[in-house]
C-alpha cells in the first residue's frame, strides 16, 4: 500500500517537473531552429545587404496598430457616404471581435458590391495615408535589406501599389478577394492559401538567398507561427516600440508623393470620422451660404463675409502695371483648385477679369461670376481666343492645365508667352481641413462645393514682378522659337521659389494616367 502511494507522489513530481522545468529549459534553449530578438537588435546589426528581410506590414512598417482608418477611406471613395457611415456605426461593435473577424467585417463592408475595374483607390489615394504612418526607424532597417518581403493580412489591392510603387518593396503577398461578374464580394480568400502563396514565396527567395530574416509584431501569434517555419532569426517590434518612433519625413520618400486623388483630406480616425459626420449639417448650410452671398454680393461686401463665415485670404501685391496699353494685363498662376481666378478677382476688387480653362463642368461654368473660356488644345485656336480676351480686359491662365494638391509645379505650357508682352506672375496657395476641392475620377462640378464645406479654408495669392513675353521688344531673341520656352520655364520657377515648391516637367496627361487611368481629355459631347 505504501509502495504505491510513493509512487503515485513520484509520478506526480516527475509530471510536474517534465511540465513546467523541461519545457521552460526547453523554450531557452539556444539550439532551436531560429532566434528571437528585440526589434532594436535589427537597428544594430551591421550588414543586411545579403539577407532577405520577411515583415508584417501592419505590425511592423506602420506607426498605427488601427486599421479602420484605411477601410474607412475605401468606404467613403469607392462606395459613398452611406456606406462609410454605415461603417462607422457598426465600428464600436467590430472592435469587440477577435482580429480575424473584426477584418473581414471591415473588408465585406467596405469592398462588397465594388466594381474592380472603377476600383482605384488602392492606387490613387491610399498610398498617401500609408506613407503618413511609416515609421523611420523600420524603414530605415527595410532599406538595408537585399531583398524584402513584405506579408500583408490586408487585401492585396489596398497595398501593391503603395509598397511596390513607393517604397520600391520587391515583393508583396496580399490576400486576394473573391469577385463574380466583375465585382467584389467583399470576402477574401481563405487564410490557409495566403499562408500557402507566401509560403511558395519564401521558397523562392530561399533558393535566391541564403538567409531569411523575419520581422513581426509581437502581440501577433499567427504571424509568428509563420514566420518561425521558415525564418533562420525573427525580431519582435512591441506597441512600446512603435510609439517611439519618428514619421517617415516626404523627403525621405523613395518615390515623391505628387498626385493622389480621393476628397478626404483629413485621416479618417474613428474620432475625425465622427467629427466630419457632426460637422455635415452645419458645413451644408455654411456652403450654401458662401456659393449664395459670395457669387451675388458685390466684392466690398463679399469680402469681409468671406472672411467672417471662416475663409482666409492674404494678398500680397507687388506694384501692379498701370500703363494705359491697349491689351488688358495678363495674370499667369499655378493651379491649386478652379476657384483661382475668382480669388485673384477678389484679391485685385476686379469684376470685368476673364478666365481660360482646359476643362469645366457646366455647372461651374454657369456658377462663375466671372467670364470663363473653354481651350480647345489647338494652339493656333487657343492663341486667337486669348489674344481677343486680352484686347477686352485682364485675363486669368492656369498654364499647368490641371491642379496639383502637393508643393509641386507641373510643366507650364509656353502659349501664354506668345500672346502678351507683359506677364504678371501669381502664386497661388490654398490649405483645406476636412475635403480637397480637385479630384480626377469624380464629379468635378462638386470641386467648389467641397472646398466650400471646409470649416476654415485658406487662399494666399501673391502677384510678383512683370516679366517679358517671348514677342516682346525686351525679349533678347523675340524670334527664337525657343524664347516661349523659356519664358514658361522662368515663371515656372519664379512661382515655384515665391511658395517653396519643386518644379517638374510632370504634366496633366501624367496624372490622370497616374490617377484615373486616362488621358485627361473630354471628349465632346
Amino acid at each position: 500500500m505504501s509502495g504505491n502511494k510513493i509512487s503515485t507522489l513520484q509520478a506526480l513530481v516527475f509530471f510536474l517537473y517534465r511540465f513546467f522545468i523541461l519545457r521552460r529549459w526547453c523554450h531557452r534553449n539556444p539550439k532551436q531552429k531560429f532566434q528571437k530578438c528585440p526589434s532594436h537588435g535589427l537597428h544594430q546589426a551591421q550588414d543586411l545587404s545579403n539577407h532577405t528581410l520577411i515583415f508584417n506590414v501592419e505590425g511592423t512598417l506602420l506607426k498605427s496598430n488601427s486599421l479602420f482608418p484605411y477601410f474607412m477611406v475605401v468606404a467613403f471613395e469607392a462606395g459613398g457616404v452611406i456606406r462609410s457611415l454605415f461603417l462607422f456605426v457598426l465600428y464600436p461593435f467590430i472592435s469587440l471581435m477577435s482580429y480575424e473577424m473584426g477584418l473581414k467585417t471591415m473588408v465585406l463592408l467596405s469592398f462588397f458590391g465594388v466594381k474592380k475595374e472603377s476600383f482605384r483607390a488602392g492606387k490613387a489615394v491610399l498610398p498617401k495615408y500609408f506613407l503618413e504612418d511609416v515609421g523611420l526607424e523600420m524603414f530605415q532597417v527595410l532599406k538595408r535589406g537585399g531583398k524584402r518581403v513584405g506579408v500583408s493580412d490586408l487585401p492585396q489591392v489596398m497595398i501593391d501599389v503603395f509598397l511596390r510603387d513607393y517604397l520600391e518593396i520587391e515583393v508583396v503577398v496580399g490576400r486576394d478577394m473573391k469577385m463574380v461578374g466583375g465585382y467584389y464580394l467583399g470576402i477574401m480568400e481563405d487564410k490557409k492559401k495566403h499562408e500557402f502563396a507566401f509560403d511558395k514565396v519564401v521558397q523562392e527567395e530561399r533558393l535566391s538567398s541564403g538567409r531569411l530574416i523575419g520581422i513581426t509584431s509581437f502581440n501577433s501569434p499567427s504571424h509568428r507561427s509563420l514566420f518561425s517555419q521558415i525564418c533562420q532569426e525573427i525580431y519582435f517590434v512591441r506597441n512600446s516600440d512603435k510609439k517611439s518612433w519618428r514619421t517617415l519625413p516626404r523627403d525621405q520618400y523613395p518615390k515623391p508623393l505628387i498626385f493622389h486623388d480621393g476628397r478626404l483630406a483629413i485621416k479618417p480616425t474613428p474620432l475625425n470620422t465622427f467629427v466630419l459626420f457632426m460637422w455635415a449639417p452645419f458645413a451644408t448650410a455654411l456652403a450654401a451660404a458662401r456659393l449664395v452671398f459670395g457669387l451675388n454680393l458685390p466684392y466690398s461686401l463679399a469680402n469681409p463675409f468671406l472672411a467672417f463665415s471662416g475663409i482666409h485670404l492674404t494678398l500680397t501685391v507687388k506694384d501692379l502695371i498701370t500703363s494705359d496699353r491697349k491689351k488688358g494685363c495678363l495674370f499667369v498662376c499655378n493651379h491649386r483648385t478652379l476657384l483661382d481666378p475668382l480669388y485673384i478677382s477678389y484679391a485685385l476688387r476686379k469684376k470685368n477679369i476673364k478666365a481660360v480653362t482646359y476643362s469645366l463642368s457646366r455647372l461651374s461654368e454657369l456658377l462663375a461670376p466671372i467670364k470663363t473660356v473653354r481651350l480647345t488644345r489647338d494652339r493656333v485656336k487657343d492663341g486667337e481666343a486669348m489674344e481677343r480676351l486680352l484686347s477686352q480686359g485682364d485675363l486669368v491662365v492656369c498654364p499647368e492645365g490641371t491642379t496639383c494638391r502637393e508643393p509641386y509645379l507641373l510643366r507650364f505650357s509656353p502659349l501664354f508667352s506668345e500672346v502678351c508682352d507683359v506677364i504678371v506672375p501669381v502664386a497661388i496657395d490654398s490649405h483645406v481641413t476636412f475635403f480637397y476641392g480637385t479630384t480626377a475620377s469624380g464629379l468635378k462640378a462638386f470641386d467648389p462645393i467641397f472646398f466650400l464645406l471646409n470649416p476654415f479654408p485658406s487662399y494666399t495669392v501673391q502677384l510678383l514682378d512683370p516679366v517679358s513675353g517671348s514677342t516682346s521688344s525686351t525679349c533678347p531673341d523675340p524670334d527664337n522659337r525657343k524664347a516661349k520656352f523659356d519664358v514658361a520655364n522662368h515663371v515656372q520657377h519664379e512661382i515655384g521659389n515665391a511658395l517653396g515648391f519643386e518644379c517638374t516637367n510632370l504634366t496633366r496627361r501624367d496624372k490622370y494616367l497616374i490617377l484615373a487611368g486616362n488621358n485627361g481629355v473630354v471628349k465632346k459631347k
